[in-house]
């Protein structure tokens, strides 16, 4: 299980909101490949896509219109 402080993800000023759809597609992303190539993932998918946001593997960007509340 990971154990992250909200304030490291919540960096350059996204909200909550565009960090739970950015995270869920990409461990849904991480999933869907590791079903492609037949593999069995050790970790759960969310885990995986925390760690990468965290090691900037990507990163997430809002809109004008989320951004604003």
């Amino acid at each position: 299980m990971i154990n992250v402080d909200l304030k490291d993800l919540l960096k350059d000023g996204i909200s909550r909101y565009s960090l739970v759809v950015g995270v869920a597609k990409r461990s849904r992303d991480l999933s869907d490949e590791a079903k492609a190539n037949g593999e069995i993932l050790v970790e759960k998918p969310v885990s995986l896509a925390v760690e990468d946001l965290l090691d900037g593997y990507y990163s997430i960007k809002e809109s004008e219109e989320i951004s604003k509340y």
